[in-house]
């Protein structure tokens, strides 16, 4: 038997079977989100349910057909995908479709296309591409520039469509480039820039700066017996103090009121308790009944359509970014933990797999993988359950929505496929 024969059904299927519990389950919990009055059809067209299943439909389509193409192909032609993915997202601002606010659909017909779900597989796999290539090297400044370009290119059309939640998703190429031999000095830099961004927004700058000075102090004393480095100290200060201000500076002027408010409650910055209570019903609502709906599930739930606050619609749009709290509430502490661990099992699997291959290309490409199921996941959760800012991205495989369903199962399954062939990569 030939090693292309080998490889041929050589899938992960662990990785599928986790694939296929996370659609499944988050099927139902749509329909107990999204269903009005007594369920007569499953497969009812008119209603989110029964789109999902035709979304469903298409991606075991798609993953057919992803399966069955050579793994080299998506190699190989990785820079015209990614291409016309962009295209697909200029196209946008001349023939798209203004959703809440957001310009990031194309109509078609009763239904709509999302390009940035597709944009994410196709930056991947450009990344991959770029990175893996002979004349790459990740630990020169030159090529660190032109990656950050690939990726900053689809990430700042989204942000101009108004769509500040799946541009977020971007930053997941860090652990990447990390993984790539990007220097300490970056993940450093990152976490400095966090560090200062939250103590100038909730302690101020003059706080912030006291702060710096402390962390250089005490890192000066700790090289007491070299010659420590006052000036990079310095510097280090005066930089930090810049991004204070400059931070401060972001939040009151260029943020709109609504993505000041969101930051607000997430640090605890507002005091005015008549304030508070008018961000309770606006900004706060979807929020305060996720929590609600959550807690009320205790610790097995309520059961499938038994949940008061889900049939109720106390959450808005409860299927879509929301469909975690459906899950509190009818599954209980039972059933969020399985998903959760299921997630945690698929994110690690893949990082696993990723490890596991023999071509940059496809570790590349399988790391990516994993870390934009784990911002997506991350933030999601963690925005339903209040402990970061609101953030308008789904949940995959789990949330509704044709484009998103289609985006992280090409993601997905592109990975499986590249892994596959691993035993022909020697």
């Amino acid at each position: 038997m030939t090693r292309e024969n080998k490889g041929k059904f050589n899938f992960d299927w662990l990785t599928i079977f986790l694939y296929l519990f996370l659609v499944l389950f988050g099927w139902v919990n749509i329909i107990s989100a999204s269903h009005v009055g007594e369920i007569t059809n499953y497969l009812d067209f008119s209603q989110p349910y029964g789109k999902q299943t035709f979304f469903i439909g298409v991606s075991i389509v798609l993953i057919i057909i992803i399966l069955s193409i050579e793994a080299k192909f998506y190699e190989r032609f990785s820079s015209i995908i990614y291409l016309v993915s962009m295209l697909s997202l200029v196209g946008l601002f001349i023939f798209g479709k203004n959703v809440n606010g957001a310009t990031s659909w194309y109509g078609i017909g009763g239904m709509t296309l999302q390009p940035s779900e597709f944009a994410k597989f196709a930056t991947a796999l450009a990344v991959a591409k770029y990175i893996s290539d002979l004349q790459t090297d990740m630990k020169t400044f030159k090529d660190q520039l032109r990656t950050v370009l690939i990726i900053l290119v689809p990430a700042f059309l989204i942000l101009l469509q108004n769509d500040a939640g799946s541009t977020i998703v971007y930053s997941a190429f860090f652990f990447v480039f990390y993984r790539e031999g990007l220097q300490q000095i970056y993940l450093a830099a990152l976490t400095g820039l966090i560090l200062v961004s939250v103590l100038s927004l909730k302690f101020g700058i003059v706080i912030t700066t006291m702060v710096l000075i402390l962390i250089a102090a005490l890192y000066n004393l700790a090289r007491r017996k070299r010659k420590p480095p006052v000036l990079k100290s310095i510097a280090i200060i005066v930089i930090g103090i810049l991004l204070a201000v400059g931070v401060k500076f972001f939040y009151t002027s260029i943020l709109k009121p609504h993505q000041q408010d969101r930051i607000s409650l997430w640090l605890r910055l507002e005091k005015d308790p008549v304030k508070l209570q008018q961000m309770k019903q606006t900004i706060l609502y979807n929020l305060n009944e996720s929590e609600k709906a959550i807690s009320s599930g205790g610790a097995t739930g309520k059961g499938f359509l038994e949940g008061t606050r889900t049939t109720g619609k106390f959450v808005p749009e409860q299927h879509t970014d929301y469909i975690f709290s459906t899950v509190g509430e009818e599954w209980g502490f039972i059933g969020s933990s399985l998903v959760v661990i299921c997630f945690v099992l698929l994110i690690v699997r893949v990082l696993i797999l990723a490890e596991a291959q023999k071509s940059q290309f496809s570790r590349v490409y399988g790391y990516s993988v994993a870390s934009i199921l784990f911002i997506h996941f991350l933030i999601n959760t963690g925005m339903v359950m209040g402990l970061i800012p609101t953030v308008g991205i789904p949940l995959p495989f789990f949330s509704y929505g044709g484009s998103g369903l289609m985006g992280f199962t090409i993601l997905l399954f592109i990975f499986i496929k590249l892994d596959s062939n691993k035993i022909n990569e020697w």
